[in-house]
């Protein structure tokens, strides 16, 4: 099936297997842009969903991704302040810019640049958890654990 994986998801895969992550890339038969929808076309629970939001810092103009438990919505306030600058909602071209993914597929690895990552802590209590691969159509599975270390991510209550 790898072979008609989009660019895009193909990316993901290669970057995964670069960093000894052992996991498939699956298609979905319908989008998976929402948690919700993610979560009832694989057969988990929506908190089990990463959500890979991305903000552009006020002052500095840099990209900050939040991985967060679709089951959470995350808190901008909160995040400034772990972040120690204002955050505010990225338009769909930074979005591209920074990551190199489209808003509704942008996977937590794999970015064209180096983003500051932030894991929900709420996370961490599943065994797997479920992400977007690089497009609307396509996920791929991890365990929390494993997610940290690829990211670096700071782990965090973001809501």
């Amino acid at each position: 099936m790898d072979y008609r994986l989009s660019p895009s998801s193909q990316k993901v895969r290669e970057y995964l297997r670069s960093v000894g992550v052992d996991a498939q890339v699956r298609e979905m038969p319908a989008t998976t842009r929402t948690a919700k929808e993610d979560a009832l076309a694989i057969g988990c629970s929506v908190a089990q969903i990463t959500k890979s939001i991305v903000f552009r810092t006020a002052q500095s103009g840099r990209a900050v991704l939040v991985i967060a438990s679709g089951a959470n919505r995350v808190s901008e306030q909160r995040m400034s302040e772990l972040i120690g600058e204002q955050i505010e909602k990225a338009t769909p071209e930074f979005v591209r810019e920074s990551t190199g993914f489209g808003i509704g597929g942008v996977p937590p690895v794999g970015h064209c640049n180096p983003v500051e990552t932030w894991i929900d802590r709420d996370l961490l209590q599943f065994d797997i958890i479920w992400a977007a691969a690089g497009t609307p159509f396509t996920v791929f599975s991890i365990r929390p654990n494993q997610l940290q270390s690829i990211t670096a991510g700071k782990i965090q209550s973001v809501t």
